[in-house]
C-alpha cells in the first residue's frame, strides 16, 4: 500500500526548483540519527509536493529496511551501482510513501572499499551514476544519499555526488569528537574532487531537555559553530525509535509524536536554508 502525505502547514515547497538538489547525510559516528534523519526529511519534503530519492550507502541498509523494502527484493543494489557500474536507475524501488524512492542497499556494500581499488575512477563512481541518472530526465527534487557511519570511501563519493552535506550531531560528551575530522575531510574535497560542497547545516538529535549534559553540549556547539547549526533540535522520543520496526517513517507511524513534529521543523528551516543557496 502506498500512502500519500499531507503535512503542509508551515512548510512551502521551493517553486523556483529549477534542478534537482543532491545533499549527503553524514558523520562517520555511528548511532547519531543519521538514518533516521534521512528517512523522516525526506517523507517531510514529500509531504507538500516533493520527489525524493534516499541513496542507501550503509552495509547495514537501515534506510531501505525503514522504507519497506525487505532484503529478497534487493537483488541489485548500490553495491552493483558502485562496483559493477549497474545503471542507478535499475535499482531504484518505490517506497510505501507516495513520492519517496530509494536506492537500496545491502551487505555487499561493506567490501566496496576493497572492490574499488583497482578502479583508476573510484571516487567518481556515484557521481557519474547520479549525472546519468538525471540526464535522463527523471524529475527528483532532492536526492538525499546515506552515508556509512565512517569516512570511507563510500563517503568520499557521496561528497563528491553532491552540494551540500547535512550533519546529525548527537547531544551527547563526545559529540564534538570526530566532528573537525569530518569537516577537514569536506574541505579537502572542495579544494580537490568537489569545488561547489558545503555544510548545509548541522542538526543536533537525541536531545534530552531535561538532561543538562544536552542542555550543554547544545550550548558548547552553538557557540563554536554558530549560524551552521539548526534551530530545530531533535528530542529523544519512543515514537521514533519505534517507526522502523514497523518499517515506517516516523511521520506515518505517528505524525503527532514529538519526534515528528520536530522532523518537519527541521524540513521547514531545511528548505529556508536551500532557498538562500
Amino acid at each position: 500500500m502506498v500512502v500519500s502525505l499531507k503535512l503542509k502547514k508551515g512548510i512551502s515547497k521551493l517553486n523556483d526548483r529549477s534542478k534537482t538538489r543532491v545533499v549527503s547525510i553524514a558523520n562517520q559516528k555511528g548511532g547519531v540519527g543519521k538514518t533516521t534523519t534521512a528517512i523522516n526529511l525526506a517523507t517531510a519534503l514529500v509531504s507538500i509536493g516533493n520527489r525524493v530519492l534516499i541513496i542507501d550507502l550503509d552495509a547495514q541498509g537501515n534506510a531501505s529496511t525503514g522504507l519497506g523494502i525487505p532484503v529478497e527484493d534487493r537483488q541489485l543494489s548500490t553495491y552493483d551501482v558502485i562496483v559493477d557500474n549497474s545503471d542507478l536507475r535499475s535499482i531504484i524501488k518505490n517506497s510505501l510513501v507516495d513520492g519517496l524512492f530509494i536506492a537500496p542497499a545491502t551487505t555487499d556494500l561493506s567490501s566496496a572499499d576493497v572492490d574499488l581499488v583497482s578502479n583508476d575512477k573510484r571516487t567518481m563512481v556515484l557521481k557519474h551514476s547520479i549525472v546519468k541518472l538525471l540526464e535522463s530526465n527523471s524529475n527528483y527534487d532532492y536526492i538525499l544519499i546515506d552515508c556509512p557511519p565512517a569516512l570511507s570511501l563510500l563517503t568520499i563519493n557521496a561528497f563528491v555526488a553532491c552540494e551540500t552535506v547535512l550533519v546529525p550531531l548527537q547531544a551527547e560528551f563526545f559529540a564534538l569528537e570526530g566532528l573537525s575530522q569530518l569537516m577537514t575531510t569536506i574541505k579537502e574535497v572542495r579544494g580537490t574532487l568537489n569545488k561547489n560542497i558545503w555544510i548545509q547545516g548541522i542538526v543536533l538529535t537525541m536531545y534530552d531537555k531535561r538532561n543538562n549534559l544536552s542542555v550543554q553540549i547544545e550550548e558548547d556547539v552553538r557557540e563554536h559553530l554558530g549560524k551552521l547549526v539548526y534551530e530545530t533540535v531533535i528530542p529523544r522520543n519512543v515514537r521514533l525509535s519505534e517507526a522502523p520496526s514497523f518499517s515506517l517513517p516516523a511521520l506515518l507511524y505517528d505524525r503527532k509524536c514529538a519526534g515528528s513534529i520536530a522532523y518537519k521543523k527541521l524540513a521547514a528551516e531545511f528548505l529556508e536554508r536551500e532557498s538562500k543557496l
